[in-house]
């Protein structure tokens, strides 16, 4: 897990140099054409990472996007109105039955469909009509690390292609020198906090929602925490008052609209005595974990995820697990 998710600033370095025309053409059809529903179509690490492009679809293009409940065509055999749809499907194995039977469906009923695979030829990347590799190599460990991000980067491409903004285009074409020092970057702070902890909130908003998602992922699945995500909006609304002396919460707190929310949160929390690790820039006051910054706040979240992978696999460690070999979990996940 660790190799991988050092791994990441070369796999999207990788993924950067391939499929530039693909993802212009892509772009350029999402232009002229009106779409009236655009669909993702993921499981696990790899519904965070559409939810990330969702984010940024929503908030850079003003476009809605809904996260298709599979089971509407996989169980309940749902005849959904393929006209103006664009579905966008993400996998790392591209092998998962209901992720591929939607874009089958989608796909023969004439909407735009793409795939966003590190297997290009796998049973997802023929079902979909657009494919878009990942170029992220071989990844063995069950915990996503390296695909994730490249995941992630994909996302931004076609948001940047079909929004024609070379600054974000710019700004992606940093991000493989801006991961190599967030890779570099020391979050041990929070092995000291975390080695002996059962729950944990993990808190987020807006573009950094979505990497708030996945770290409470990694935390369940390789260190046996029950983690829990929730945004510093909706943390108010109900699982506030669990939080009390001593309660661990990590606040991911990158640039952007969202941040000044999430600074205040983390002042109140700490003054009602919980343990409060919070990830934000170098130089943010009551920051004890630093986020590197990239070329756009929107990809920030990106370099923070980065960042937490390796004190993730450490922590994991110093807790007694394997994090290459979580229990009961496999690399490929084939749920209908």
């Amino acid at each position: 897990m660790l190799c991988e998710a050092l791994e990441a600033p070369d796999a999207v370095a990788r993924q950067l140099s391939h499929n530039a025309k693909e993802y212009r053409d892509f772009g350029s059809l999402l232009r002229e054409k009106v779409r009236h529903s655009i669909l993702t179509i993921a499981r696990g690490s790899s519904d965070h990472a559409a939810h990330f492009m969702a984010y940024l679809i929503m908030a850079r293009l003003g476009h809605l996007v809904t996260s298709l409940p599979m089971s509407l065509v996989t169980l309940y055999q749902s005849k959904i109105d393929c006209s103006g749809l664009v579905s966008l499907a993400f996998s790392q194995s591209g092998q998962s039955p209901d992720l591929v039977a939607p874009t089958q469906f989608f796909s023969k009923g004439g909407a735009c469909t793409a795939a966003f695979v590190n297997q290009a030829n796998s049973p997802l990347g023929l079902a979909a009509k657009w494919v878009f590799p990942l170029h992220a190599g071989d990844e063995k460990s069950v915990a996503a690390t390296k695909s994730f991000i490249a995941q992630m980067v994909a996302g931004a491409r076609v948001v940047a292609s079909w929004k024609q903004d070379p600054v974000f285009l710019s700004a992606i074409a940093e991000l493989p020198t801006a991961l190599s020092h967030a890779a570099e970057q020391d979050w041990s702070e929070a092995l000291e906090v975390l080695r002996g902890v059962d729950r944990l909130f993990v808190i987020g908003r807006g573009t950094g929602m979505p990497v708030a998602l996945e770290a409470a992922l990694k935390f369940k699945e390789t260190c046996g925490i029950q983690a829990e995500a929730f945004s510093g909006a909706e943390v108010k609304h109900g699982p506030m008052a669990i939080i009390n002396d001593r309660y661990p919460l990590m606040i991911f707190a990158p640039r952007g609209p969202a941040q000044a929310g999430l600074l205040a949160l983390a002042d109140e929390m700490r003054n009602r005595g919980a343990r409060v690790l919070l990830a934000a820039p170098r130089g943010t006051l009551g920051a004890n974990l630093f986020i590197t910054e990239t070329g756009s706040e929107d990809l920030d979240p990106i370099s923070t995820i980065q960042s937490f992978y390796p004190m993730v696999e450490a922590l994991a460690r110093a807790r007694g697990m394997d994090p290459d070999h979580p229990p009961y979990l496999a690399k490929v996940t084939r749920t209908h």
